[in-house]
């Protein structure tokens, strides 16, 4: 007997696109100490995003406790926190910076900002990534985002990207958006219009050195998930 399979209609998540900023200016922090890139990611776009995907007194929760996280969540008045583990409950303890209450902050982020591969996550277990992504949910009040950051992973850029789609899917997460965010600023002319040789890109260690970082953004499967 012949299978069948239900084909997936939902519609591809839309594709946003972040530049490398052309200017010199980056914001500094109250110190006045220039705020570093979050991974590459401009101190600008974090904040672009942490404005895209909040609102005004949200929480923004970060496992890295990124510094210029933290300062852009602050300067757009939203409530800054990180996302630590526990011990034997990885991922579902939320200790804001502002001393705010864990308890308030635990079940109504935002938005959670995370990396991916990490040291405690099996970047190959597809099952190992989906229950961090579903901790990572939990943190969330209905309608949050959680926004994740690729910076490497097994099998190349676009298999890590599919694995981490797959598994957020599992962990019952909404894909958003994808977002890639060039790490060089794109060159004035396209390299096949140049009437003079070009020089080849950076190799480091025989490699190409990476132009972008992949962000993937997830929604919570509730009907305020689209409020944005």
């Amino acid at each position: 007997m012949s299978q069948t399979h239900t084909p997936d209609t939902r519609p591809p998540a839309p594709v946003g696109l972040l530049l490398r900023p052309s200017h010199t200016h980056r914001p500094a922090d109250a110190a006045g100490r220039p705020l570093p890139d979050w991974y590459g990611i401009h101190p600008d776009h974090v904040a672009l995003l942490i404005a895209r995907y909040t609102r005004d007194g949200d929480t923004v929760l970060d496992t890295d406790a990124h510094p210029t996280v933290a300062a852009a969540a602050e300067h757009l008045h939203r409530r800054p926190g990180v996302a630590v583990t526990d011990g034997e409950t990885p991922y579902v303890w939320a200790e804001p910076f502002d001393g705010h209450s864990a308890a308030t902050a635990r079940h109504g982020a935002g938005l959670v900002l995370a990396t991916l591969p990490r040291l405690d996550i099996d970047s190959r277990d597809p099952h190992a990534i989906s229950q961090a992504l579903g901790a990572w949910q939990a943190l969330l009040r209905p309608g949050g985002f959680l926004v994740l950051l690729l910076t490497t992973g097994p099998g190349g850029a676009l298999g890590h990207r599919s694995t981490v789609i797959t598994a957020a899917r599992t962990a019952g997460l909404l894909y958003h958006q994808h977002i890639p965010a060039l790490l060089v600023a794109l060159p004035e002319a396209a390299p096949r219009a140049e009437t003079r040789p070009v020089s080849r890109p950076p190799l480091r260690g025989g490699r190409h050195v990476p132009g972008h970082r992949d962000l993937l953004a997830f929604a919570s499967i509730t009907p305020e998930a689209a409020d944005v």
